[in-house]
């Protein structure tokens, strides 16, 4: 009933790992079908709690998360022990009166007036999540529903949108304690579960449209050529990797508030043209001292260099005095466009979302502006919500100038 690539998923929800599952992919991944499995599953399981499933319109309810329930029941042979209604719309487990609520988010006052019988509502799933307002809408509901009682868990699901500044791209990396974040496709689903005709038409759409087809079977977030990193790759970096990297780059962005203090470290593997971001820091409102000792803590010695921001010298000097080795950047004419540039033209950017969650929005979220009246890309990069990417720039400056190697050199030879 359930595809092989969701055996994980379910192996540590069973073990109690897992108190959030942000289920993610394309079309024909069945995130759906097995949510609605795992969620009969766990209500079976756990007595006195109850399941809610949230769209954020709800008219959308009966087609949708209402349907796919009813399936789950009858595919786990239980539609003896559940009367199943639409008006109220809800599924009730016979043997002990657990319920299953459906909600539209578009009439919020019901979920905070909602009683139950008995026991609790722990179980709640929030289907198509980049459809509802923002992480602040989900995160009122989960604290409305989900009181009482030693146990929860929340399902989300969703199809990602082509733009990585949507919400719900931006929260699936986010890292957070007992969240559990899965991607799926069609091709990790079992060809004969999908037909003949669902495959040929993914084949098709990947002959003469690959940016859909990425988008809409890969559940890639592809952009609306918008994009200024076209080469990321948002993945884990084991501590295998970690072992092997011997030319750590380090450099800082100051900042206090609104604009936040960054910091990253990365490795740069020149054979490859890859650089892996694995370490970051994000302060506000934090003092000079205070962030040196942040990089002290995380085992810097006074050998390992720094490189940050030419604009503030005394920062510069702080750090020097606070045993931690810091040298300015040398920017200089067109030093943001020729950095930016060396960056879009490396093999990959690999960044760990986990280890970097700031760092990885940075990058994913970074777009060129648009014209407000025709809609044209404009040219040069934004300021704006570019921190960590500053503070790799300057990390990689020497590189990035080394004879023969220099980002300006390449653009002129690309570009001119």
């Amino acid at each position: 009933m359930v595809s092989p690539c969701f055996w994980e998923a379910h192996h540590e929800i069973k073990a109690g790992n897992v108190k959030e599952l942000l289920a993610k992919g394309g079309r024909g991944s069945t995130k759906s079908s097995y949510i609605s499995i795992e969620l009969i599953l766990q209500l079976l399981k756990h007595p006195q709690c109850h399941a809610a499933v949230f769209r954020k319109v709800g008219n959308t309810l009966r087609t949708s998360v209402y349907a796919q329930i009813v399936w789950a029941i009858n595919e786990l042979g239980l539609h003896d022990h559940f009367r199943c209604t639409v008006s109220p719309m809800e599924c009730t487990y016979l043997p002990t009166g657990q319920k299953v609520l459906f909600f539209g988010m578009d009439d919020p006052g019901k979920v905070k007036s909602v009683k139950m019988p008995f026991g609790y509502i722990g179980i709640a799933w929030f289907e198509e999540l980049d459809q509802f307002d923002g992480a602040e809408q989900i995160r009122n509901v989960e604290q409305s529903c989900l009181r009482g009682g030693n146990w929860s868990i929340t399902f989300k699901s969703f199809n990602p949108p082509a733009m990585a500044r949507n919400w719900a791209n931006g929260y699936a990396l986010q890292p957070r304690k007992g969240k559990l974040v899965h991607h799926s496709t069609y091709k990790t689903t079992p060809a004969e579960w999908l037909g003949e005709r669902f495959l040929a038409d993914a084949e098709y759409l990947q002959r003469t449209n690959e940016t859909a087809y990425r988008h809409e079977y890969l559940g890639e977030v592809v952009g609306s050529g918008t994009a200024v990193f076209e080469n990321l790759k948002i993945q884990p970096i084991t501590d295998e990797q970690l072992k092997t990297f011997d030319r750590i780059k380090r450099g800082v962005d100051w900042g206090w508030y609104p604009d936040p203090w960054a910091y990253n470290a990365m490795h740069y593997d020149a054979a490859r043209r890859t650089l892996y971001i694995f370490d970051e820091l994000t302060r506000r409102r934090t003092s000079n001292r205070d962030t040196a000792q942040l990089l002290l803590d995380r085992g810097l010695t006074r050998e390992d260099k720094v490189c940050a921001d030419s604009a503030e010298p005394k920062s510069i000097a702080d750090y020097n005095k606070y045993g931690v080795k810091t040298f300015p950047a040398r920017k200089g004419p067109k030093s943001v466009r020729y950095g930016t540039k060396w960056l879009q033209m490396l093999e990959a950017i690999v960044i760990d979302p986990e280890r970097c969650p700031d760092t990885a929005k940075e990058f994913s979220e970074y777009e060129y502006e648009r014209d407000g009246k025709t809609g044209e890309v404009l040219e040069g990069y934004p300021d704006l919500n570019n921190h960590h990417i500053d503070a790799v720039r300057y990390a990689m400056e020497s590189t990035a100038n080394k004879a023969g190697d220099t980002a300006e050199t390449r653009y002129k030879s690309i570009f001119v």
